[in-house]
């Protein structure tokens, strides 16, 4: 099965830390308060490693991967 990987943020669950934006600067920047603004776009083969980190090191939980089919 073919599919796409996408990065999604709990607006719930942030609490603006900006290490997301760090570690994945390619796919996510910050709004005027700090918060994370996510690409719509796919996330490439070549980033999915750095999403995975700004997931697994988001201090508030707030960001998953999500697989989604085509």
């Amino acid at each position: 099965m073919n599919g796409t990987t996408r990065l999604r943020v709990d607006p719930t669950r942030c609490t603006g830390h900006g290490c997301c934006a760090e570690l994945l600067a390619e796919h996510i920047s910050l709004d005027e308060w700090g918060y994370p603004v996510i690409a719509e776009a796919d996330i490439p083969a070549v980033l999915l490693r750095d999403a995975k980190r700004a997931v697994a090191d988001c201090p508030a939980l707030a960001l998953r991967l999500s697989r989604e089919a085509y």
